[in-house]
């Protein structure tokens, strides 16, 4: 039999975004906000994130497509490094993904993509202080992970490449 080697993922499930507090249902409006701007002119898919920092700033950022579908950039990483390169040294407390087709009303829900969970990792890890996430789903469920290590648990990072 097995070791168990790492802790169990742990999201909590509210009902509704009423059920957040104010601060969190503040930052899921404007990632929604920020998605109404994606410049998702191939795909039709509208992603949003907001980061709320350590003093109380909202960086937001959304998905930006390219002809050259690698030139792209998803809304969590455009948000990420907004934040590093504007606010060095702010440490980032919670981050709201949420994503729906341009089509559809309401907002569908979306994970962040395996280059956006390594990044935020880093980030995570860098500030030695977990960051909050919450994602929308299509029933209007809001997820909450404490820990952005919860969607990453096995993540590339500077100890590998330093070989401790």
């Amino acid at each position: 039999m097995g070791e168990i080697i790492s802790k169990e993922t742990q999201l909590i499930v509210h009902h509704s975004e009423s059920d957040l507090d104010l601060n969190t249902q503040k930052l899921i409006k404007r990632a929604k906000e920020a998605a109404s701007n994606a410049y998702a002119k191939y795909s039709d898919f509208l992603v949003g994130a907001a980061l709320l920092l350590d003093d109380g700033t909202v960086v937001i950022g959304n998905n930006q497509e390219n002809a050259c579908y690698p030139a792209g950039l998803c809304a969590e990483r455009v948000a990420f490094f907004a934040a590093k390169s504007q606010y060095p040294n702010a440490l980032i407390e919670k981050v709201a993904v949420v994503a729906r087709r341009r089509q559809d009303e309401h907002f569908n829900g979306a994970a962040p993509c395996g280059s956006c969970r390594q990044v935020m990792a880093e980030y995570e890890e860098n500030q030695g202080k977990a960051i909050e996430l919450y994602l929308l789903t299509a029933e209007g469920k809001v997820y909450q992970s404490e820990s952005i290590e919860n969607l990453l648990p096995f993540k590339f990072s500077e100890s590998v490449l330093n070989g401790k």
